[in-house]
């Protein structure tokens, strides 16, 4: 299935990046395979992960770093709507 980023969630993995990137360009580099790797998951297995308290969004962590996906999936193709880091406070939806 064809996974696509909603804008929230492009700039999402923007600023995660960019942070990194900023920290440990190692690090930076190891978060994005992780990503990258997780949203082929979601591409196989858009039924996968978990459900978020979020009606129809689905989440899953980056490997194992503390980022976490959430997508729906609408139309036939998997939809990222938010990647954020699973430390800070639950999300609440939009």
């Amino acid at each position: 299935m064809r996974v696509r980023y909603t804008l929230r969630a492009s700039r999402d993995l923007a600023a995660i990046l960019l942070y990194l990137g900023k920290h440990s360009p190692q690090g930076m580099r190891n978060v994005k395979r992780a990503i990258d790797n997780t949203e082929r998951l979601i591409g196989q297995f858009p039924e996968g992960g978990r459900r978020s308290k979020e009606t129809g969004t689905r989440v899953l962590p980056a490997g194992r770093y503390p980022y976490l996906i959430y997508w729906t999936v609408e139309a036939g193709e998997a939809w990222i709507v938010h990647i954020r880091d699973g430390r800070r406070k639950p999300w609440r939806g939009e």
